[in-house]
């Protein structure tokens, strides 16, 4: 059975950026601070590790309604029993990974242009991460960033719910209020915060979607 998927405040972990509180406790706070969709995402670790990893957010998430997605990695998802992949343009195909997965997993796929939806098989997908909005230093050799007009853009050339991301904070996700997308994503903004629920409560007073 498909789990239900809020884009509001997407969550991207990044195991450095957590430090010594260790991922799942970031992630434990920022859900209590409004954050309602998870993506471990972990590109040097070990596939058990990995595993580990997303297990310990699993439990984290258990009967919160948020739903778990890993970054790439198919057969940890599977392994794991989590709700979705999230897939870049250089990782396996959409459409097969679909193929494999079967109809109640979550699929994702970042995009950077309007090139890029058309080329993708958004029949097989659920929803797009789009951006760089704007530079970040978590994906220095990212696309050119879009802006809010970009993204704008991007969205409107795509019928399935976007969800932002890049260079995003308090400061900035109003400006992509009137863009189209169904919500914001970050990653250094909650890691790296001194107190990661007040940074998603922050985040979703500042960026709130009609």
């Amino acid at each position: 059975m498909r789990a239900p998927l809020d884009l509001s405040l997407y969550l991207v972990t990044d195991t450095a950026l957590c430090g010594t509180r260790g991922v799942a406790d970031v992630v434990r706070a920022g859900v209590a601070g409004g954050v309602t969709a998870v993506q471990v995402r972990a590109k040097d670790a070990p596939d058990r590790e990995l595993l580990a990893l997303v297990r310990s957010v699993q439990e984290v998430l258990r009967d919160t309604g948020v739903a778990l997605l890993v970054d790439d990695a198919v057969d940890v998802a599977l392994l794991a029993g989590a709700d979705g992949v999230h897939l870049g343009q250089s990782d396996l195909p959409a459409a097969q990974v679909r193929d494999l997965v079967g109809p109640d997993l979550l699929l994702g796929l970042s995009v950077s242009s309007v090139e890029e939806v058309r080329a993708a098989p958004l029949d097989a997908l659920d929803y797009l991460g789009v951006g760089p909005v704007w530079a970040t230093p978590t994906k220095p050799r990212a696309a050119a960033p879009l802006g809010p007009a970009g993204v704008a853009a991007v969205v409107a050339a795509a019928a399935l719910p976007c969800v932002a991301i890049g260079g995003l904070h308090a400061g900035t996700v109003a400006a992509l209020r009137d863009t189209g997308v169904a919500g914001f994503c970050v990653v250094s903004e909650i890691c790296a915060a001194a107190d990661p629920a007040a940074a998603a409560r922050g985040l979703r007073a500042a960026g709130a979607l009609a």
